[in-house]
């Protein structure tokens, strides 16, 4: 891939100098691995996670960087493996990482992909978490529960009460701290709780050692997104998109909504 192949003027504009520099300096290498977050990051933040679908003009950029040769594209994601093939209609081609690095589809690159198979206690656990959440969202308009192959996460972007949203969350905190085997993992206007611990940062790693580029991008809004780019070194970029503190190379402020290759 060539510094042709950097972002086009009307993107660039939008970015600082030292993400451009870092950007063009990343694109010029031999053989490079972009990897994405989904939601928040190819696709806009929406009330209802079942309705995320990726910007088109991401989902073009997306296409278009699967196209050049010594370039290989990932998604790596919270959500569980099927949901995120059937939401983001990856290109042919496209790595994915689900689960928080709990599920893998790495195409070629291995025998075998990693399937999540819970042992007895962890179903026992997800099914129990699973009942709990039902329950505190049972009493707030708006918050409803994601059944994920892991766990479970709790989402509040739908209520219209920031105070309502807010003790929902505290009560879905609460439960999981009082259950064994679950793990929670915060989010913005979300808490997904685990069955299985893993992380984003992992599954960026096996994809490395598979794939053996010569750099890593990665790009991510959310919380969970920061073991990924604690990842990174050397000749990797980080971008986290949206503002708040981050381990990433650097904070592109870009909002949801703008194409980010």
């Amino acid at each position: 891939m060539t510094t042709d192949h950097a972002p086009r003027d009307a993107s660039v504009t939008a970015l600082d100098g030292d993400l451009v520099a870092a950007l063009r300096r990343f694109a010029a290498l031999p053989k490079i691995l972009v990897c994405l977050d989904f939601d928040g990051c190819v696709a806009e933040l929406v009330p209802d996670a079942d309705d995320a679908r990726p910007v088109p003009a991401n989902a073009e950029a997306v296409q278009r960087l699967s196209e050049f040769d010594g370039v290989r594209v990932a998604y790596v994601s919270g959500r569980g493996l099927d949901t995120l093939r059937e939401i983001a209609a990856p290109p042919s081609g496209t790595l994915l990482i689900g689960s928080h690095g709990a599920e893998r589809d790495v195409a070629d690159l291995a025998e075998e992909d990693a399937q999540l198979v819970l042992a007895s206690k962890q179903e026992a656990a997800r099914t129990r978490l699973l009942e709990v959440f039902e329950t505190i969202a049972a009493h707030t308009d708006g918050a409803w529960v994601e059944h994920k192959p892991a766990g479970a996460a709790m989402h509040v972007r739908k209520v219209p009460d920031a105070a309502e949203a807010e003790q929902v969350l505290t009560e879905a905190r609460a439960a999981v701290a009082a259950l064994d085997e679950v793990h929670p993992k915060e989010g913005k206007a979300v808490l997904e709780a685990v069955v299985v611990q893993a992380t984003k940062g992992e599954g960026i790693t096996e994809l490395r050692e598979l794939v053996s580029p010569d750099a890593v991008f990665f790009a991510g809004d959310d919380v969970t997104d920061e073991f990924g780019f604690a990842v990174l070194a050397g000749a990797d970029v980080g971008v986290k998109v949206g503002v708040g503190e981050t381990r990433a190379t650097t904070g592109s402020g870009l909002r949801p909504s703008w194409p980010m290759c």
